[in-house]
Formats: structure tokens, C-alpha cells, sequence
């Protein structure tokens, strides 16, 4: 398994369909250097300005998605 340093620079738009949220960025994707201790892992990197971003566009998704449902199953 191969491993990366991603390294969002920005997020150009969120939407949702059948349960899944699609985000498009603006990334960096550089392959990880190898670790030590053998656990794969990726590395996602942003700016507190990118995340609070993502943040509040994630909020608004599960929002709007919250809204589709049901009364009964809220």
C-alpha cells in the first residue's frame, strides 16, 4: 500500500447524493516517505482557513441532508 502527504490548498464546492458527500479541492499529492514502524498511514494538510471551510460546508451538507429525512426517523 502506498502512502501520501496531501496537501489542500482549497475546496471548490460540496454536494451530496445517495448518502455520500463529494468535495472537490484543489490538492497537492506527494507519496509519503516510508515509515519505521510499519503502519500505513496518509497525512491530510490544510490551513486553518481551509478547514474552517470544510468545516462549515460539511455542516451545511449534513444539514440539508438531515432536512430530506423523514419526521419519524429524526
Amino acid at each position: 500500500m502506498k502512502t501520501h502527504q496531501i496537501e489542500v490548498q482549497r475546496v471548490k464546492a460540496m454536494n451530496n447524493s445517495h448518502g455520500m458527500i463529494h468535495v472537490q479541492i484543489d490538492a497537492l499529492l506527494q507519496p509519503a516517505p516510508n515509515r519505521d514502524d510499519g503502519v500505513p498511514t496518509s497525512v491530510l494538510t490544510m490551513s486553518e482557513e481551509t478547514a474552517r471551510v470544510m468545516l462549515l460546508l460539511i455542516k451545511a451538507q449534513l444539514a440539508e441532508f438531515d432536512s430530506r429525512k423523514a419526521r419519524s426517523r429524526r
